[in-house]
């Protein structure tokens, strides 16, 4: 039910002389909740033989009365009255911009607040005044996160600041500190504390630098996806990148510890190793296990892996695997697990020995660790 003004203080005077408030309820088609909302907002405050008036008549007083006090304020603050020129009024006004709300500012002088709005922005950038405020603040805001220990956000540091008399909002405290560079460092303390000692257990020794002299000298790995009906499959590849030849591979529908490690051991078996060869990947969970690294230290390897969100640092083996997908695995169905893994093992099959490498001169890596052979 829609109730004016005059009917809402009718039911709260009713209720306040003793009417129940489920008979109210019912009558006028509103809830209880409802009821006690208006009984606080329009209960009768105090009555006279003159007047009537209600809480919210008296806190609506007090606004005004409070509204009316910041417009003498701002009236005694300024060099001009409302019968000044505009650019007068505007000018005195932009002194007061923060210390008063823009209502008062401009009732005050009788200017419009789409005017005022207009002048500030035009002018915020070559105002000196605002400049003078603004570096004002940046060594305030900075102060006081220097004194709280550097732990302080903008709502905080903000809350600091208008205990000390100053008028600032959270959203000009946090600009300031975007602007100089500041932030608390309870929101970056853990990956600060991580990037600290993050160099020592994963560095990036290959850094795109996907040249080897010799075979057996840099191996990159990595693990592709391919869905199947309804079936995904994981395929790990460890590529020499001397002649960019596929050392071992391995097909399996979990993409998991045991499938890298698997792979690794063919290719440690098929390949006479040196100590200190690299072995670069990305950060995958595989790659940093526990037992990968343990299988690695006991082969004397330099693991390397890419930075996190770079996968040109393992361009090498993306490339593979896209002209794999682009010049196989995309063109024909498979019926079954042992269709799909033979396709893959016709493809790398054909990779080493018949598919002549632009890197390589033209050459297939089989080609290019026979020609490292003969030259030896």
């Amino acid at each position: 039910m829609n109730c004016t003004e005059k009917e809402k203080s009718t039911i709260v005077a009713r209720f306040q002389k003793g009417a129940p408030a489920s008979a109210l309820c019912t009558e006028y088609n509103i809830s209880r909740s409802t009821l006690y909302r208006w009984s606080k907002i329009y209960c009768i405050a105090n009555t006279t033989q003159e007047r009537t008036f209600t809480i919210r008549d008296y806190d609506m007083l007090q606004r005004q009365v409070e509204k009316q006090a910041n417009i003498i304020a701002v009236l005694k603050s300024v060099h001009c009255t409302v019968f000044d020129s505009l650019k007068e009024k505007l000018f005195e006004l932009e002194q007061l911009y923060g210390q008063y709300d823009v209502h008062t500012l401009c009732e005050a002088l009788e200017v419009s607040r789409g005017t005022f709005y207009n002048h500030v922005l035009r002018n915020k950038r070559d105002s000196a005044w605002f400049e003078k405020r603004r570096e004002k603040y940046r060594v305030l805001i900075r102060d006081v996160f220097d004194e709280y220990r550097q732990v302080l956000g903008a709502q905080k540091i903000c809350a600091i600041l208008v205990q000390r008399g100053h008028q600032v909002s959270p959203e000009y405290v946090a600009k300031l500190m975007r602007e100089i560079g500041i932030s608390s460092v309870r929101t970056t303390a853990k990956q600060d504390y991580l990037k600290l000692r993050e160099p020592e257990k994963k560095r990036n020794v290959l850094c795109q630098q996907f040249h080897a002299d010799k075979p057996n000298q840099i191996w990159v790995s990595d693990v592709t996806c391919f869905k199947l009906n309804n079936h995904y499959y994981f395929v790990c590849v460890i590529l020499d990148l001397f002649s960019r030849r596929i050392i071992a591979y391995k097909v399996s529908k979990k993409n998991s510890t045991q499938l890298i490690t698997a792979t690794l051991k063919v290719a440690c078996d098929t390949r006479k190793l040196e100590a200190g060869l690299i072995f670069h990947s990305d950060r995958g969970a595989q790659y940093t296990s526990h037992r990968f690294q343990q299988l690695l230290h006991d082969c004397a390897f330099v693991q390397s892996f890419s930075h996190l969100g770079r996968p040109h640092d393992n361009a090498v083996a993306e490339s593979f695997f896209a002209s794999l997908k682009k010049e196989k695995l995309y063109r024909k169905d498979y019926p079954s697990d042992t269709a799909f893994k033979r396709g893959v093992d016709s493809y790398i099959e054909f990779y080493n020995t018949k598919r002549p490498h632009r890197t390589l001169k033209n050459l297939t890596p089989c080609q290019m660790e026979e020609q490292f052979i003969n030259n030896a």
